[in-house]
């Protein structure tokens, strides 16, 4: 994985993490990881710590590290042991105060050593900024790697330890996390047309839950779980219907002329919002959870697609297409005002973190599609080069409990 960042953020928190002391192969990454993922917030400015590990038990002057520009500093220490797990340590100091925020020790398989860092790092931005991280959360996407080739892929919030969750010569569309992190809905064409399927990712297990006559996409799970929000064409056009997560008892909601599409509940589960041309275009609409009269929720420009709430239901993320471009914009619910996020040309598929501080999309960058994120405010924005292929439709996971 390679990440470029562009852009700082309004307030950053200087912080310095030095290198942990670290014995045996792998160790060294510990430090690396942490330091990525306070970055790719925007919320940090990292100040450079030096080359000398510094081990969670040593004497630091932390006088000295202020005048140095950090306001924290991070230490730790990173030790194989004998069975093959690891003992990660560190502390997170106070240079101001001259006092200790925080510090544990975890003891983690190897497998688990890049969790255990982003898991330290949610720590820290918790403690420093009051709110959850989400560095130990999980995404996943679509990759095509050849003409007939498409994986659907599980990955760490940076991109990083990408796994197939799923190999086909067929195309894969629409990744929809649910609630308990642990099953996808999505769509597949692997027996000739879409269908939607859900798929639990720990055991590989999937069934077919939307096999109806004509055009089965979309997926869009309710917030407790245990519904779906689907568009089929078995009535027709495009209209979204609604059903229990194991595909039974299927209602209609919508009733227009038009293509109606992309459903996603609103956190508080009472509304749908989704993408509509009953109006002449595609824009963005709201209705009851249960169906009912929809209302327009987009007005600036011809073309606005895929619309995705934050987890507070405050902002709404969408793609819009401003002279000839596709960006990600969001809208302010209660403000009612539009914010374009990118300033690239081909983005897709807006998802907010658990935590609503950061969007995570596809874009293109010399004809691949790739993985970006960005702060919810556009001034801060990353670029995550992972596995060979074209990179589409990330979706990111929640908070698992």
């Amino acid at each position: 994985m390679r990440v470029e960042i562009t852009g700082v953020g309004g307030q950053q928190f200087p912080i310095a993490i030095a290198p942990f002391a670290h014995e045996g192969a792998g160790a060294q990454e510990v430090d690396a990881i942490v330091r990525a993922d306070l970055a790719r917030s925007g919320l940090f400015r990292i100040i450079d710590a030096g080359a000398q590990p510094i081990a969670e038990n040593a004497n630091v002057n932390l006088a000295d590290w202020k005048t140095r520009g950090a306001d924290a500093l991070v230490i730790g220490s990173s030790r194989r042991l004998a069975d093959g797990r690891y003992d990660v340590r560190f502390r997170l100091l106070d240079t101001v105060k001259q006092t200790q925020l925080d510090g544990l020790s975890y003891l983690a398989p190897a497998a688990e050593l890049r969790l255990t860092a982003h898991r330290i790092a949610d720590r820290i931005y918790e403690k420093l900024t009051g709110e959850r991280g989400v560095f130990a959360t999980r995404i996943a996407y679509v990759v095509q790697t050849s003409r007939n080739s498409w994986e659907l892929h599980v990955a760490d919030a940076d991109g990083a330890n990408s796994q197939a969750a799923l190999r086909s010569r067929e195309p894969i569309i629409s990744p929809a996390w649910a609630p308990d992190g642990i099953r996808l809905a999505y769509v597949s064409f692997e027996t000739g047309k879409p269908v939607v399927y859900v798929h639990t990712v720990t055991t590989g297990e999937r069934k077919a839950v939307a096999n109806f006559r004509g055009s089965n996409s979309a997926p869009a799970w309710s917030p407790d779980g245990r519904s779906l929000a689907v568009t089929l064409t078995r009535e027709g056009n495009s209209q979204i219907f609604l059903m229990n997560a194991d595909g039974s008892n299927v209602r209609r909601l919508t009733q227009s002329s038009g293509i109606d599409t992309e459903p996603v509940f609103s956190p508080d589960g009472q509304s749908i919002f989704f993408t509509s041309d009953r109006g002449g275009g595609p824009q963005i609409y709201r209705m009851p959870a249960s169906g009912g009269p929809a209302q327009r929720m987009t007005f600036g420009g011809d073309y606005n697609i895929s619309p995705r709430l934050s987890p507070d239901g405050k902002l709404m993320a969408y793609v819009a297409r401003r002279s000839g471009r596709f960006q990600v914009m969001v809208h302010d619910l209660v403000s009612g005002t539009d914010s374009p996020v990118t300033d690239t040309a081909r983005d897709e598929s807006p998802s907010f973190a658990p935590n609503g501080r950061l969007l995570l999309y596809a874009t293109e960058v010399n004809g691949r599609g790739i993985l970006a994120s960005a702060s919810v405010d556009g001034r801060v924005r990353t670029r995550l080069s992972g596995p060979s292929g074209d990179i589409r439709e990330p979706t990111w996971g929640p908070y698992i409990k």
